[in-house]
């Protein structure tokens, strides 16, 4: 019965690359030994299932409908192979994720430390952007956005919470200058913004009256790409803020920093894990998605 299994990887590849010379490369081996091992299965098949010549290689009709019917019950295979070494295996290997730098309670410590410690052999790679692209062909395992900016073909799975903007300000800033009550206020104040790059304006920030959504182009005193400098700004008392309520609630029940205009941010889609959808995902992700899961319900 192994002699009807012989040649098939190889034939496999020769197919896919319609080449002896690159499917020599993939497997390892010499085109010799490609070549060989072609010969013997079209001999056990009785079928020839590659046409070469000098130029080209290309499948013959056989070989198409031979391809047809073994790729996916090798790919089925290998994936039995994958599913039974896992039940021994741990975790292990480089997990790339890009995250949200307002992600709070992915990026704050005890999730990700739990995971370390959980799986020792897993080394994590954590990119903190808030650039828009596609995490796949960026190299990365997985990514950490909001909800709302995430693709539809992705799978998703909560990390935090429903989410709430505020603006933020010192007490003794609000002793200065007083509270706006009202956001179309805020271009009287001083107003510390948020800009992901240089070239790119400072962030509308976004509020709700009567069901009805408007944003404000604040004019920043004071610009910057990082939360935490503005954070440390608003602290000093130097204007007025804008973020997420998880990112600025330890602050605020410290004292340090009061929220404004809470009744015009009304909830909205938190934050996800996400990556995209194979048949089969790797341990290493699929161990931390039930970390997160784990961490949720705790």
């Amino acid at each position: 019965m192994a002699d009807d299994f012989e040649g098939i990887s190889v034939f496999l590849a020769v197919a896919e690359a319609l080449s002896f010379r690159v499917a020599a490369e993939r497997l390892g081996v010499t085109r010799s030994a490609v070549s060989q091992a072609l010969q013997r299965l079209e001999d056990r098949l009785g079928v020839a299932l590659v046409q070469r010549t000098t130029r080209s290689v290309r499948l013959t009709e056989a070989g198409a409908l031979f391809y047809a019917q073994v790729r996916p019950a090798a790919e089925g295979l290998r994936e039995a192979v994958q599913a039974v070494r896992e039940v021994e295996a741990r975790p292990s290997g480089l997990l790339r994720i890009a995250v949200s730098s307002i992600a709070e309670r992915f990026i704050s410590g005890p999730l990700l430390a739990g995971f370390m410690a959980a799986h020792p052999q897993v080394k994590l790679d954590i990119t903190i952007t808030d650039e828009e692209f596609d995490i796949v062909e960026a190299g990365f395992d997985a990514g950490v956005r909001l909800g709302e900016v995430i693709e539809q073909d992705m799978i998703a799975v909560a990390v935090s919470a429903e989410q709430r903007q505020c603006a933020f300000a010192a007490p003794g800033y609000i002793a200065r200058h007083g509270a706006p009550s009202h956001p179309r206020e805020l271009m009287d104040h001083i107003c510390i913004g948020w800009r992901p790059r240089p070239d790119t304006a400072p962030y509308r920030w976004e509020f709700t009256e009567a069901g009805r959504d408007f944003d404000v182009a604040v004019a920043p005193a004071f610009t910057t790409n990082d939360m935490g400098m503005m954070i440390r700004m608003a602290r000093a008392g130097a204007g007025v803020t804008f973020g997420m309520v998880e990112t600025f609630q330890p602050l605020i029940d410290r004292g340090e920093l009061v929220p404004l205009l809470q009744d015009f941010g009304p909830p909205f889609q938190g934050f996800y894990l996400y990556y995209p959808r194979r048949h089969r995902q790797p341990l290493k992700l699929r161990a931390l998605v039930d970390h997160i899961r784990a961490f949720n319900r705790g």
